[in-house]
């Protein structure tokens, strides 16, 4: 029972202050091994310590790449509406391009008069493109 509770507490680390101990042999046996498991406790919580901040570097350079490539995800949709918004006003400018003068005149069929042309209404306009957009 009592070995248990020593290699829960101590692990590795008694034995191998004893078998220094045991290689040095100092004066004061009892002041050696105080010290030399303090420096060991020392080390040990350094070491941990310097785990717990590469896990968390490790985390951080993660991210931060998540971040970036979440970045230029955003930056290609810009760009993408971006194009599809240039081909939109260009359409639109094609369609709205000015008209010459005489080039809305309507051929008159033989032996009826011309008729001028007349420019819709803007509610008929309506009318028409939601006929369009229905099936």
């Amino acid at each position: 029972m009592e070995t248990e509770y020593l290699k829960k507490c101590f692990g590795n680390s008694l034995s191998q202050a004893l078998a220094e101990v045991a290689k040095v042999q100092p004066n004061d046996p009892i002041e050696f091994l105080a010290r030399w498991l303090y420096h060991y406790r020392k080390i040990a919580l350094a070491n941990e310590k310097n785990m717990q901040e590469q896990i968390q570097l490790k985390e951080e350079y993660e991210n931060s790449l998540r971040e970036k490539e979440m970045a230029a995800m955003m930056k290609q949709e810009e760009l993408q509406i971006q194009q599809k918004c240039k081909e939109c006003l260009s359409f639109k400018q094609e369609d709205t391009e000015p008209v010459e003068e005489g080039s809305l005149e309507q051929e008159s069929l033989p032996d009826t008069p011309a008729m001028p042309y007349q420019i819709p209404s803007s509610e008929l306009v309506e009318e028409i493109e939601q006929n369009l957009e229905s099936p």
